[in-house]
């Protein structure tokens, strides 16, 4: 076998992050990864890391891989497992010798009851383990995955493939526990499960001495989980009574509970249009700012989808400024109960404003982590939209019936990567490969129009919570 072939067993859900997330997280802890064996069907993945050390920093934090093994052999049978196991791996033996182990037995597709599994862990006894067997908090642990296939419901009894390894570390799932909404005392309807939340991130590269943003903060959930990974965070929202919440609970008091309030650095009150972190000269122009440089390691949103309620922006309808009014003598807009005026405002406008925002604001090789909505309809579909400061990393889909969502990753060029005649465009976000709304919100348009229909809203209700403030 070759020595640095590594066994990953992956958690089954969210099959398309998982990954994009290993890649994120190795190119964070600087580990070279090669994938060798990887399906988005099955949750053991093969790839080659070049040191034992290395394989058990990359999976520390990732949330969608349970543990990481080193891979002795693997085989379609069990007479052939042995006989791999026996030619290739009997150097490493006098190495553990001494220690106290355990053997476990994973299968997926399939189950075995005690009796097989101890048939099979009994199979091992030709290894050389002298020391005690020790169920909990073992020196050594050693695994045997079987693989099966399930066709129309029904599991071959066979396996196709099985593997053993001895385990060098843990994936960060306990994180999602950590931070579950169950236990977060200032939550909403549509605060981000906290699963979601550190995939996203883990994805944009969250870590200790960056500097991470939210422009749709809401209760918090994003800063919270980049926090948690010892990001600097900070925020904004159109809504400020999502951001001060209720009883002096609010996304500030969220962080404190986690021991996090240190890496808080507080919220804006207001949206990306008018962001007083622009930074650009004049009405849009951006190209100053892209010879500036950003101050933003990592962009982080989930905005809003404008469902419920169309979607809205800072300013008046005619675009006309309003007089001062005063209440009690005090200006109106400096009060704490202040609603400003909104706007309606394109879907597509939001996105590019967004991408616009993103390659303003972040650092050369910052990344942007966006959530977006796109129907699972060739017709309407939302295509991945692009800006020449920004490339695509990674296109994650979270699916329900008749829509998606997708978590959307960028990083930010450096000025050499930037074609010089796009670099010029003021606003130079364009949408390819795909549809483009032809109104203000096309996803908006088609959900009212189909996903919704009587015969499918029983379909819809993941939708139903999650923009129920995405206004």
């Amino acid at each position: 076998m070759d020595p640095d072939l590594y066994l990953i067993r992956l958690a089954q859900v969210h099959p398309s992050f998982r990954k994009p997330e290993l890649e994120a997280l190795a190119l964070l802890a600087g580990v070279q990864l090669e994938f060798v064996q990887y399906s988005e069907y099955s949750p053991y993945c093969i790839v080659r890391i070049p040191t034992v050390a290395a394989a058990a920093t990359l999976l520390t934090r990732s949330i969608l891989s349970k543990a990481i093994y080193h891979l002795w052999a693997l085989a379609p049978t069990y007479g052939a497992l042995h006989s791999i196991v026996r030619s290739q791996s009997s150097h490493l033996w006098p190495l553990y010798e001494k220690s106290s182990f355990k053997f476990t037995v994973d299968v997926f597709n399939g189950s075995l009851n005690e009796a097989d599994q101890k048939d099979i862990v009994d199979g091992f006894a030709y290894l050389p383990f002298h020391g005690r067997v020790a169920m909990k908090n073992p020196d050594e642990e050693f695994v045997i995955c079987q693989d099966h296939e399930r066709d129309a419901g029904i599991t071959a009894p066979t396996p196709k493939m099985i593997y053993f390894g001895r385990l060098v570390g843990r994936g960060g799932r306990r994180a999602v526990d950590t931070y579950s909404l169950k236990k977060r005392a200032y939550i909403s309807t549509t605060s981000m499960d906290a699963e979601l939340a550190l995939l996203t991130a883990n994805l944009t590269l969250a870590a200790p001495g960056k500097l991470f943003y939210d422009p749709f903060v809401g209760t918090g959930s994003i800063v919270i989980a980049c926090a948690h990974y010892g990001a600097m965070a900070m925020g904004s929202d159109l809504d400020g009574r999502a951001v001060r919440g209720k009883g002096g609970k609010g996304v500030g008091w969220s962080l404190g509970q986690y021991g996090l309030g240190g890496r808080w650095l507080g919220a804006l009150i207001g949206d990306i249009t008018f962001s007083p972190l622009r930074g650009a000269d004049g009405e849009g122009d951006y190209n100053s700012a892209w010879r500036r440089g950003g101050i933003l390691d990592g962009i982080v949103c989930d905005p809003p989808y404008g469902v419920r309620e169309g979607l809205k922006v800072l300013g008046s309808r005619d675009g006309s400024g309003k007089e001062i009014v005063w209440i009690d003598g005090k200006m109106a807009h400096l009060q704490d109960k202040y609603i400003p005026p909104k706007r309606p405002y394109s879907f597509d406008t939001l996105l590019s404003d967004i991408l616009e925002f993103a390659a303003n604001m972040l650092v050369e090789n910052g990344r942007l982590g966006l959530w977006m909505p796109t129907a699972n309809d060739e017709e309407v579909e939302l295509a991945i939209p692009e800006h020449p400061a920004l490339e695509v990393k990674s296109s994650c889909v979270q699916p329900f019936h008749k829509w998606s969502r997708r978590l959307l990753t960028y990083r930010r060029k450096s000025e050499s990567e930037i074609i010089h005649s796009e670099r010029g465009n003021e606003k130079s976000t364009k949408i390819t490969n795909g549809a483009s709304a032809n109104d203000l919100n096309n996803f908006r348009k088609r959900y009212f129009q189909s996903f919704k229909s009587a015969a499918e809203s029983n379909c819809t209700e993941g939708l139903d919570s999650i923009v129920q403030k995405k206004q």
